[in-house]
């Protein structure tokens, strides 16, 4: 069901469409947590450390998709908010046949350079093999991952966030059951988790689909409907869509020369980063997911020329962010440990908890700033202001790489999670300082004067 994020109170509504997509993240980053907690557990700290270590390669072509997609719903928002629908029909038709193209050759530039990769990024050779095998599947399967996404971007656009969630309950459900038998019971092995998440994946992209063909009639297309691929809409949809892939692209590369520097440290640094890394991606996320509620809410409310209403819900969102970090900042740094021992064995891993904990311990204390950075994202990603959305995560992700390589020189592995809050900071006091210079108002696809001639 689509909803009009241009009316009723802004927190209320920046809430109810964030709360679906909140549940939803979770329970992605949950599972893809599962994978790391079966295979820790079963197979030990060197099939975590694969785990992990294939996880930032595979990031490298998601990021292409999930950029282009979230870039491609900024327009659909925008032109469902001014209420062009057969734009809007046509932007959708357009981005699933190019994002299908994207996919193909993704899976085979992935499948042909997983290797060289792994061996550029200085993979430990107890490792590699795993790490190979668990990312030739994974890029085979690209195809059903990279339709779930686009499935599920078009519907946030269009204000639905609730149907995405409830595919991907079914999909968390799916692949944790086939973690636990493929690894636990078949003994697959990182294989098996691989296998776990194509599968998965494949069934949350067909109930995607499936719902959106039948409930959404503007959306049903047929053969007849191969003539709305729409070159121009395309221009525009690759105008928001490809900065944003380029923005993804590079901090996953950024991420990649991040996990080379970590496997320099050998397995235990390796094993501490994976579970410490999963364990901070799943608490930022209701950060991550206001970033994208503020992003359509942007989006709809600059398409239907209210400016100024984006400026309530972006204060609505800075003091939600404020005090749930706060709460945060607490539970992490006291159940640091314990949330680690769920990854692995803690007495016989003993320090590999240690190493985690002290990155938990660090990156907790400055999730504020995350949350920062995050708010001024949405509003500039919204509002269509790529160049200086892309200006600040390339800050961030430089800043990160730099400071990671340089005091890593004078304090070895630590400089690791202490770059992330330098980074943060920097990222967040951009980001800022741009949205009060008030200039990431004029940057919308659809303008207040198109919305205004339209109606």
């Amino acid at each position: 069901m689509t909803k009009d994020m241009s009316t009723g109170k802004p927190g209320k509504v920046l809430l109810g469409f964030a709360f679906p997509m909140l549940l939803g993240n979770l329970f992605q980053q949950f599972y893809n947590m599962v994978d790391s907690m079966v295979v820790g557990n079963y197979e030990g700290p060197n099939a975590l450390a694969a785990v992990g270590s294939s996880f930032s390669i595979m990031m490298l072509a998601m990021c292409v998709i999930i950029g282009l997609t979230n870039g491609f719903s900024v327009v659909i928002s925008q032109y469902f908010g001014a209420g062009k629908m057969q734009e809007v029909r046509r932007s959708v038709f357009t981005s699933l046949v190019f994002v299908l193209c994207v996919a193909v050759v993704l899976s085979v530039a992935g499948i042909a350079l997983t290797r060289p990769i792994l061996e550029l990024m200085q993979t430990p050779k107890e490792i590699i093999d795993s790490c190979a095998s668990y990312l030739m599947i994974i890029f085979g399967g690209m195809v059903f991952t990279c339709l779930y996404n686009v499935f599920s971007a078009i519907l946030r656009a269009l204000g639905d966030s609730k149907t995405p969630l409830y595919t991907l309950i079914l999909s968390t459900i799916i692949n944790i059951v086939l973690d636990i038998y493929f690894v636990a019971s078949l003994g697959m092995s990182v294989a098996g988790v691989a296998w776990a998440t194509i599968i998965a994946q494949a069934v949350s992209a067909f109930a995607c689909l499936i719902y959106t063909m039948k409930r959404e009639p503007m959306l049903r297309f047929t053969r007849k409907d191969k003539g709305m691929f729409d070159k121009e809409i395309l221009k525009t949809m690759i105008k928001y869509g490809l900065p944003s892939a380029l923005q993804q692209s590079i901090v996953s590369v950024g991420m990649l020369a991040v996990q080379g520097l970590v496997n320099s440290f050998g397995p235990t640094v390796m094993a501490a980063f994976t579970s410490g890394n999963k364990i901070d991606s799943f608490a930022t996320i209701p950060m991550m997911t206001m970033n994208m509620a503020l992003s359509t809410y942007t989006a709809q409310n600059m398409g239907a020329g209210k400016p100024e209403r984006v400026k309530e819900g972006y204060r609505f969102s800075i003091r939600f962010t404020l005090v749930f970090c706060l709460a945060l900042t607490a539970i992490i740094y006291f159940t640091g440990p314990m949330l680690l021992g769920l990854f692995m064995d803690g007495t016989a891993n003993a320090d590999v908890i240690r190493v985690g904990t002290e990155f938990l311990d660090v990156v907790c204390i400055f999730y504020f700033l995350f949350g920062l950075m995050q708010n001024s994202f949405g509003i500039l990603r919204g509002s269509g202001d790529m160049q200086f959305f892309m200006l600040c995560t390339f800050l961030n992700l430089g800043t990160r790489v730099v400071a990671s390589y340089t005091l890593s020189m004078f304090i070895g592995y630590h400089a690791i999670w202490w770059a992330m809050p330098i980074s943060w900071g920097v990222a967040a006091l951009t980001g800022t300082l741009r949205y009060l210079s008030g200039k990431w108002k004029d940057k919308a696809a659809v303008t207040a004067e198109e919305t205004a001639v339209e109606m």
